[in-house]
């Protein structure tokens, strides 16, 4: 998509959500997600991979809600979306998460091999 000339955003989960909470203190978060929701794709990786605190949580659901249906998501995650419970703690919020992602998706399941070991092994 970059190469198309579209805007495409890279972060962490873990990283996105920091910078939404530094936002919200700073009395800045209307504008960080208003800049999130121009990018044409925004990219998550290392989804699930920590427990998100509910506050950290609803400021990523804010983010999925304001890009629902007009924007794109990837998401890079190695737990299957039952673990996910464990890592947005409230199981509403979590259900809601859930059904904003994968409402029009395209979900491709790699397996449970790492790219990244699979790789290493290839190179040595």
């Amino acid at each position: 998509m970059a190469e198309a000339g579209l805007k495409v955003r890279y972060t962490t989960t873990v990283n996105l959500v920091n910078e939404l909470a530094e936002a919200a203190d700073e009395k800045k978060l209307i504008r960080l997600i208003a800049r999130y929701g121009r990018v044409d794709l925004l990219c998550l990786d290392e989804f699930g991979h920590l427990d998100l605190d509910k506050a950290g949580a609803k400021l990523l659901f804010q983010i999925f809600t304001g890009r629902e249906e007009r924007r794109a998501i990837a998401i890079a995650s190695n737990a299957p979306f039952s673990e996910w419970k464990q890592t947005f703690t409230d199981p509403r919020l979590c259900t809601a998460i859930v059904d904003r992602i994968t409402f029009n998706a395209h979900i491709v399941e790699t397996g449970t091999q790492s790219y990244r070991f699979a790789q290493s092994r290839q190179g040595s």
